[in-house]
């Protein structure tokens, strides 16, 4: 069984910028890959970052202002959010996964909300 914990959540201006953390327990997952998802109000929810050994990947809609991170020492993956918009309002997700055992867990979830 795998734990993750999302934090660092908040409300900030546009413009601003948060640092979210998901902290993972119950076994090392240096080897799976991590990432970030977000629902908004209303809507599904959607991909925005994924980190893996080899690679990190973005949605366009984050690319340029979102950094994905991970420091396996700690086990926790990182999202620095910077040159934050309105429209990047919602809850964020953290998610770890690993095909090769098509095992995936997911956080509980850290809102943000990014005030015009």
């Amino acid at each position: 069984q795998v734990q993750l914990v999302e934090s660092g959540g908040g409300l900030v201006q546009a413009g601003g910028s948060l640092r979210l953390s998901c902290a993972a327990s119950g076994r090392t997952l240096s080897t799976w890959a991590m990432g970030w998802f977000r629902q908004a109000p209303g809507k599904e929810r959607e991909f925005v970052a994924v980190i893996s050994s080899s690679s990190a990947n973005y949605a366009d809609s984050v690319k340029g202002r979102f950094t994905i991170s991970r420091d396996n020492g700690k086990n926790t993956v990182y999202l620095q959010m910077n040159s934050l918009k309105p429209e990047d309002t919602a809850v964020y997700y953290c998610k770890a996964s690993r095909d090769s055992i098509r095992r995936t867990y997911w956080g509980q979830g850290t809102q943000v909300t990014v005030s015009p």
